[in-house]
């Protein structure tokens, strides 16, 4: 059984955390390469068709393919963090409309690793209009699909 849990990470953000039954270089590895975001994605939104490298650095853009209410549509974002070391390792990326998605990775013990997965839209342009659009819980429940999803091919 997969339990997901939610962490409190203050105003304006949603995270949400898993145990993998992974090491932490492996599951950064794969969100690490935005080609495989489909295939990580819960939430239904993410395509496969994906423009940039196959390995992410701090200041690279990807465009992903996206179709949310049945409208297909492409989003270019920028990483604004990618830390990869042994005992740290942090990918994320903002939104051109200013919020952020944001992976961490702790490997508590070799082969068991903590993921956490945030939406962070306090720095959003309008983060009052996405809280009208009920994006914050929407997104609570494609960060909680895709820990799941994620988790579950490591059990």
């Amino acid at each position: 059984m997969v339990s997901i849990r939610t962490i409190d990470r203050g105003d304006r953000i949603v995270a949400r955390q898993v145990d993998v039954n992974a090491a932490a270089e492996e599951l950064f590895a794969k969100v690490a390469n935005p080609h495989r975001h489909g295939e990580l994605d819960g939430s239904g939104t993410v395509k496969d068709t994906v423009k940039g490298p196959d390995r992410l650095a701090r200041g690279a853009k990807f465009s992903v393919g996206m179709k949310q209410y049945g409208v297909p549509y492409k989003i270019t974002s920028t990483v604004t963090e990618f830390v990869d070391e042994p005992a740290s390792k942090v990918i994320e990326w903002q939104h051109p409309m200013g919020h952020t998605w944001r992976w961490e990775f702790e490997e508590k013990q070799p082969g068991v690793t903590t993921v956490t997965e945030s939406f962070q839209y306090g720095t959003a342009k309008a983060p009052k209009l996405l809280e009208i659009f009920k994006m914050p819980q929407q997104n609570a429940r494609g960060i909680s699909s895709t820990l799941e999803k994620l988790a579950s091919q490591y059990v």
